[in-house]
């Protein structure tokens, strides 16, 4: 990340299944998410912390739930969608747009953690007609180059797994790449 104003007010917006996918499909590891957050804040003035998850009715999820909250996070929850053929289907892309758009208004930078390409209209909105900044944190294997290229700072989570993994149980060594 790019050197930063101590006085900025941040928001952080969190597409939580895009980062845990990305962690488990690279790495066979959860997301430290309290370090992302502590080190995208910087110092810096937070506002709003939101971590958007889905709801899948599973065991672990309560528990993970209550550990982003614990870390700074407002959570806001969707229940997973199951159509009749058996697909499945749970995102957060809108409502996180909705509230990055809303809020904007009272940050200077806005701090988005995915690599989802589906953002570049987001920032490029944030950036033209809210004057925020756009910082954007994801693993950069899974991020869009595009997206990359608009935001005025990255953060790689690739570039220091072990701060940014979590070894899930069970998985070896070797498969996280770590």
């Amino acid at each position: 990340m790019k050197e930063q104003n101590l006085r900025q007010r941040i928001g952080v917006f969190v597409d939580v299944s895009n980062l845990y996918h990305s962690a488990k499909n690279l790495y066979g590891a959860y997301v430290n998410f309290g370090q992302v957050l502590k080190d995208v804040v910087n110092g810096r003035d937070l506002v709003r912390a939101i971590a958007y998850v889905i709801q899948a009715d599973i065991e672990q999820e309560q528990p993970f739930f209550e550990a982003l909250k614990k870390a700074g996070f407002e959570v806001k929850a969707k229940d997973l969608q199951v159509f009749a053929g058996g697909a499945k289907k749970g995102d957060w892309d809108v409502g996180l747009a909705l509230d990055s758009i809303k809020i904007a208004s009272h940050l200077d930078v806005v701090v988005l953690v995915s690599g989802d390409g589906d953002f570049i209209p987001l920032v490029s909105y944030l950036k033209e007609n809210k004057g925020c900044k756009v910082e954007l944190a994801s693993f950069g294997k899974t991020t869009s180059n595009r997206l990359v290229e608009m935001a005025d700072s990255f953060l790689d989570l690739d570039s220091k797994l072990r701060t940014y993994l979590i070894q899930r149980p069970g998985v070896s060594r070797a498969r996280r790449r770590v």
